[in-house]
């Protein structure tokens, strides 16, 4: 009669990484089933700002009629931005505060800021499929569209950082805001948000208005605009690359570290 053998024991490491795909599964699992809302979600507002700006205000030769090539990079940028802050912001205050969902996650065989982490991934995933979306989407509005194929791998590059400072952002507003307060801060921070992220104008086009051109620098948006025009559009003027790469891995860092940082504030109390 054959011996059984027990299983050799799995390591804490290696249990946190299995449990860790599982959960990022279900979500992008979840995220597929939703896809049509995520599609709403995201794609109304940067939609609209791109048909009233440059194909009315184009036919009625307020703008340039190339303008279109100016703004589709920054409606790219902007979309994946907002996609990857909404994907964490408000399912974070959700769960924390009225469905109690985040406990279940908690339980699982991982460390805390593990969950955290994997957040932040599916809201990056959300927020490059929000730009594969809006970019066909927008050239079909706009009759064409920018493209410049030796830009592919810093386009794919600031679509990363755009989408990984978003949910950044996102946690850090989903985790330090009291539910409560979610709906009059969103109007609060999403608004300056699109309106100082460098979308509807180059950057160094603020040269006459100093002040304002600082105001859109404290933004994380006008790197990742900056940087998808320069990766689709770089015959027009734009801030360097690596000044924009370098801002949104700063950037990203930056509100990473404070989101998971709220995230066990909030998981601990």
């Amino acid at each position: 009669m054959t011996a059984l053998h027990p299983a050799p024991p799995v390591s804490p490491a290696a249990s946190a990484w299995l449990a860790f795909r599982a959960i990022l599964w279900r979500d992008v699992f979840v995220t597929g089933k939703e896809f049509w809302v995520l599609l709403i979600q995201v794609a109304i507002a940067p939609l609209f700002m791109l048909f009233i700006f440059a194909k009315v205000l184009g036919s009625m030769q307020v703008v340039a009629g190339d303008y279109g090539h100016t703004l589709l990079p920054g409606i790219v940028a902007l979309s994946t931005f907002l996609a990857a802050l909404q994907s964490v912001a408000l399912p974070l205050v959700m769960e924390f505060g009225f469905t109690k969902e985040i406990e279940d996650r908690l339980l699982a065989p991982l460390p805390t800021s593990l969950v955290a982490v994997e957040k932040l991934v599916v809201a990056m995933l959300r927020g490059m499929v929000s730009a594969a979306i809006i970019y066909p989407v927008g050239a079909l509005i706009i009759g064409t569209a920018p493209w410049h194929p030796q830009g592919l791998p810093l386009l794919i590059a600031m679509l990363v950082l755009g989408s990984w400072a978003g949910g950044g952002v996102g946690m850090t507003i989903g985790t330090f805001v009291p539910p409560h307060r979610i709906n009059i801060m969103f109007g609060l921070i999403i608004t300056p948000i699109m309106f100082t992220g460098a979308v509807q104008y180059p950057w160094s086009s603020l040269d006459s208005m100093r002040w304002f051109q600082v105001i859109t620098s404290l933004n994380p948006l006008t790197y990742c605009a900056e940087g998808v025009r320069a990766a689709m559009v770089p015959e027009i003027v734009h801030l360097p690359p690596a000044v924009a790469a370098a801002a949104l891995v700063g950037f990203s860092l930056l509100f990473s570290a404070l989101g998971i940082l709220g995230f066990n504030r909030r998981a601990l109390s």
